[in-house]
């Protein structure tokens, strides 16, 4: 017995090696978590097909275990402990689960998803029933029952009972809609399914003890109930007649019966014989209910079962023990008696009325023996004993079939219906053939493998499944282990076949049947091995020959032989050209009657086919006819097949000369040898020596091709390495080619990187260059808008200087009216004061005048100063900006002319200071000389002149003295405009013209007097504005004294203007070269960037 410990494993094999056959147990599957603690399995259930179970442990996993491909998984972990397991029946892959809270879920195997939950109990559920179509589950507790409908998931009913009676179990009937509950009070009530309504109850046995029903299992075609609990009495009910047909009581070791199971058989049609009890001390008894035989037992005191279930094709029975693991059982391997069919009937129960007693109809099961109570005075059992009677004939005796079966009342059975019911056809056959059914025999065959012959058997007669293909080699394998013949026999796959198909569930009984067709019905086939059984051929043709002279004639004259119309019949048993259900019912008839009937099937199917056979003509059409199927009425061949045995005379009758029915011998299978041996033989011979020459072949051809493998070996590896020398030349020329590649790429990628760096550091210097531009543009716009301002400020001096100008003229003007009101008496003073002061005021002109010149050669060398400072920087700035000076030098360059401006500033302030102290003193001077000047001069040279002219001449002045007398009149008034500088000259060559002109000689006093008269006349330019001729008398000449002064200030603001402007142009001059410079240092900055590596 082979143990897997599933542990903590989500999916793996059940077992690794493959149990011996005749094993009862066949793996024993545990499950151990941590620290090698045990986990208990609680519950487990079949699917459908009998090939998986269920199996729920206590920790709440659910694992599937499929027998049939040695697989198991885990599809749920649900963590709790269930509490009742069941399959859904509509669809296979999803499972309801009733878990420890009291509810019931639904899962799918496949996708471990949750299909639905459904909730309705109070306490927990024991059992889950699924009706037989899969739309309907019965769940129950010990408080209620309740309906589900599994399409919906919702709950349908609810079946409430008084709490004095607790519900012991309810569940669906097999094959129909009725519902039983069984009840506490050991009443059970039958109810519709649909409606709900009660349908009857089943009577119980009022008298003896209270059995307590705990246990209850039902027939797979729902006929017949059994119920046990606290007693070793089951009941057993007919649900069909609703009575209790008997009462069966088990050994004495049973006390207690926990569960019932019926076990399933491929030949009861569902009406199963078997029955297992559970019993208290955990042995597992299985009885045949009919005999009330103990036929095997499962489990022990010490590996005592707990919970059972059965499979649905009665194979495998799957045992919770009380260790809390799962035994596998092989029911096949358990008992050789379940594959026997079911002995006839030992004792039927039968009741005088309805009132009857049922307590005292007990049978005690027995291990060999059945013992039957004496019957009691109150009623009457009838006892039916299917043994053979003293009286009985010898023809009694020859028709009893070993189940129990008489052949006479089969043959009125089929010929009253054609053919036996398909429920029990199996079971018919097995007894008209009296199958021995030898195990250990069929066993022996089996293990031999496979029959050499039919290795190939798939290439020459391919089959769809599988499965059938398999069935059929194992059973023409031990066909031919148990004949040598049949492996040479070419047509035997097709006498197998149908009956391959038809038991390919019981390989066994498979080859029992073919073995037994083949030994009866197929005698003297194989005489004339190779060829046809002509004998056999010509006893059809005699048939045929005597009841139908014209077809025969018919086939004769077509050149058409018994080969050719009969023995297709037999080789494929007619399988080719009648249909399952025809087949069935043509060898229910052959069965039952003598061998011969085989012949004369075929003879009567060629005559019911007469007519069709009349029209053909070729060979090919004959041939087509008896290999496929046509229009018959199997029911007239089969008549006609009966006419034939019965009409047919003694002497070519086939009873002669085939043999009566013979089965196979009990223990061994009969020796076969009705064949030529020696043709057997002979083929054998030549096919061992065929074979041993095959071999000499197959080894001398496996020598060459090792000698071949081998040169070829030696030139694939000559050529390996010529290409392997010619593929490492290539692959050096091209790596070689790869590393130029690689590097001219790195070349190119060098190249790419420093015109990248190129760029990068251009982009860079762009950057510096566009930040220098913004500042310098920066700093150009700050000094725009100081030159700006400073325009602003000019010329808002200069509009206030204008205002200042015009109210000084209006000024002026009033002070010319009040000084020409003054003038008259200021003349009589100043006639006073002329000599006295006239010597002091020209010392103080002289030395006005030189300060004077002082302070305008002070100014010119200033400006000379100021223009050689900025040439210098103008020349500086170009050179700095040649030079490619960075930012630095430009700074310091603005820094110097910050300070040249600001020195500039200082000096015109002081200039502004020296201009305004100059125009204070002459504005004194003025006031002086206003007084003094005027007159004094021009009087003294007028009269000087005058008395030396009028002393040269008494006459007076001639015409050409008298321009000079205007001359002298005018000159005064002209002097006042020459600058200091030049007054001596002019003063000098105007004395000498004058003396020219008039003729007169050259005096020193009156050279003296002009002189002094000339010194007295020079000011300087801002006294200009504010003179006064104060000797003219007339309008005219105040009038021309005005216009000098306006003159003079005109000139003065003009050249102011004009300093102002060159200062402009001097300082856009700088910005001008200051922006080249800038320009040209970017330029110079770029032209080297540009050729750096």
């Amino acid at each position: 017995m082979e143990v897997t410990d599933i542990g903590n494993k989500e999916e793996g094999k059940v077992w690794h090696r493959k149990p011996a056959p005749g094993k009862g147990v066949l793996v024993t599957v545990v499950r151990t978590a941590h620290q090698a603690k045990a986990v208990r399995f609680l519950h487990v259930a079949f699917d459908t097909t009998g090939d998986s179970f269920l199996a729920g442990d206590h920790h709440g996993n659910i694992y599937v275990f499929d027998i049939s491909r040695n697989r198991f998984r885990l599809v749920q972990k649900t963590g709790q402990a269930c509490t009742a397991l069941a399959f859904s029946l509509r669809r296979t892959t999803e499972f309801l689960v009733a878990l420890a809270d009291n509810t019931i879920k639904c899962f799918d195997k496949d996708t471990k998803q949750l299909v639905s939950w459904m909730r309705g109990h109070e306490g927990a559920v024991s059992s889950i029933s699924v009706h037989s179509s899969g739309r309907y589950a019965i769940s129950t507790s010990l408080d209620t029952a309740q309906l589900w409908d599994l399409d919906t998931f919702q709950r349908k009913r609810k079946l409430n009972i008084r709490q004095s009676v607790g519900i012991q179990r309810v569940f669906f009937l097999p094959l129909s809609n009725t519902i039983l509950s069984c009840f506490s009070d050991d009443s059970i009530f039958a109810w519709e399914s649909d409606t709900l309504s009660c349908k009857y109850q089943l009577p119980v046995p009022d008298t003896g003890p209270k059995i307590s029903y705990k246990a209850f299992a039902v027939t797979r075609d729902g006929k017949s109930l059994a119920a046990g609990g606290r007693s070793n009495l089951l009941h057993l009910w007919c649900l069909d007649s609703k009575q209790l047909i008997r009462v069966i009581q088990m050994p004495a070791q049973v006390r207690t019966v926990r569960q019932l199971e019926f076990l399933p058989n491929s030949f009861d049609g569902g009406a199963s014989q078997t029955l297992g009890v559970l019993s208290q001390d955990g042995v597992m008894r299985f009885i045949n209910i009919h005999t009330c035989k103990l036929l095997f037992h499962m489990g022990s005191h010490e590996d005592a079962i707990t919970a059972v279930t059965v499979s649905p094709n009665g194979r495998h029975v799957v045992a919770v023990m009380d260790n809390g693991s799962i035994n596998v059982y092989s029911v096949q391997s358990l008992t050789q008696e379940l594959n026997k069919p079911p002995p006839s009937q030992v004792a039927v129960v039968s009741g005088s009325g309805a009132g009857q007693n049922l307590s005292n109809v007990k049978v005690q099961v027995g291990s060999e023996v059945i013992h039957r109570p004496a019957r009691s005075s109150g009623r009457q059992t009838h006892v039916k004993m299917l043994r053979p009677l003293a009286g009985s004939t010898a023809e009694d005796k020859e028709n009893e079939l070993p189940a129990g079966l008489n052949k006479k009342r089969l043959v009125g059975l089929l010929k009253a219906f054609g053919e036996y019911p398909a429920k029990y056809r199996m079971f018919v056959w097995r007894s008209l053939l009296c199958l021995p059914e030898n195990h250990a025999a069929y066993s022996s065959l089996t293990d031999k493998g496979l029959h050499s012959a039919y290795l190939s058997l798939h290439d020459k007669y391919p089959i769809k499944s599988p499965k059938l293909q398999r069935g059929l080699q194992r059973v023409l394998s031990a066909l031919s282990h148990w004949a040598a013949i049949f492996g040479e026999v070419e047509y035997l796959p097709l006498v197998a076949f149908p009956f391959v198909k038809l038991f390919q569930n019981n390989p066994m009984l498979c080859f029992e049947v073919v073995a037994t067709v083949i030994v009866n019905w197929g005698q003297h086939w194989f005489e004339y091995f190779p060829n046809p059984p002509l004998n056999v051929l010509s006893m059809a043709e005699n048939v045929l020959a005597h009841h139908d002279k014209e077809l025969l004639q018919h086939l004769v004259d077509c050149g058409i032989t018994s080969q050719l119309y009969v023995w297709p019949l037999l080789e494929t048993l007619f399988s080719e050209v009648l249909t399952r259900d025809e087949w069935l019912r043509l060898f229910d008839n052959v069965f039952t009657n003598h061998p011969s009937f085989l012949l004369m099937a075929c003879v009567a199917y060629v005559t019911c086919c007469r007519e069709p056979l009349l029209l053909c003509s070729q060979k090919t059409d004959f041939e087509y006819f008896f290999h496929h199927r046509n229009n018959l009425d199997l029911g007239a061949m089969i008549k006609e097949a009966y006419r034939l045995m019965g009409g047919t005379p003694a002497d070519i009758h086939p009873r002669n000369m085939l043999s009566d029915f013979t089965p196979l011998t009990n223990g061994q299978y009969p020796v076969f040898n009705h064949y030529p041996e020696f043709i057997v033989e002979y083929q054998n011979r030549e096919r061992e020596k065929i074979r041993l020459q095959e071999m000499e072949y197959l080894r001398e051809r496996q020598e060459v091709s090792a000698l071949r493998t081998d040169f070829l070996r030696r030139q694939a590896e000559e050529e390996a390495f010529y290409a392997q020398q010619e593929l490492l030349q290539k692959a050096e020329e091209q790596r070689r080619n790869i590393l130029a590649q690689e590097e001219e790429k790195i070349t190119q990628q060098r190249a790419k990187l420093a015109a990248m760096k190129r760029e990068l550091k251009v982009k860079e210097l762009q950057l510096l260059d566009a930040t220098k531009s913004r500042f310098l543009k920066h700093q150009q716009d700050l000094r725009a808008s100081q030159v700006q301002r400073l325009d602003q400020e000019i010329s808002r001096k200069m509009d206030l200087r204008e205002r200042e100008t015009a109210a000084a003229v209006q000024d002026l003007e009033v002070r010319q009216m009040a000084l020409e009101a003054q003038r008259r008496r200021l003349e009589q003073h100043m006639f006073k004061e002329q000599e006295r002061t006239g010597r002091e005021v020209e010392d103080q002109a002289e030395l006005r005048m030189r300060r004077a010149e002082k302070e305008d050669e002070r100014f010119t060398e200033l400006l000379q100063c100021t223009e050689t400072n900025m040439q210098a920087l103008e020349e500086s700035l170009a050179e700095a900006c040649q030079l490619g000076l960075e930012t630095q030098w430009q700074s310091e360059v603005e820094e110097r002319l910050q300070q040249v401006d600001a020195e500039q500033e200082r000096k015109r302030e002081k200039l502004a200071q020296l201009h305004r102290q100059t125009l204070a003193e002459e504005e004194k001077l003025a006031d002086a000389m206003r007084d003094v000047a005027g007159r004094k001069v021009r009087g003294t040279t007028i009269c000087l002149l005058m008395q030396h002219c009028y002393g040269m001449s008494s006459d007076g002045p001639s015409p050409r003295q008298t321009p000079v007398l205007l001359t002298l009149c005018v000159w005064p008034r002209c002097i006042v405009h020459v600058r200091p500088r030049r007054l001596l000259s002019v003063r000098q060559t105007w004395i000498t013209s004058l003396v020219s002109i008039t003729g007169m000689p050259h005096r020193p006093c009156a050279h003296a007097a002009l002189c002094a008269a000339t010194k007295g006349a020079t000011f300087p330019k801002r006294a200009e504005a504010n003179m006064v001729c104060l000797n003219s008398s007339s309008p005219s000449e105040s009038t021309s004294t005005n216009f000098s002064l306006d003159r003079g200030r005109a000139q003065l603001d003009s050249g102011e203007r004009q300093l102002l402007k060159e200062i402009r142009d001097l300082r856009q001059k700088l910005a001008f070269r200051a922006r080249e410079g800038s320009s040209a240092s970017s330029q110079s900055v770029h032209t080297p960037s540009s050729v750096c590596p």
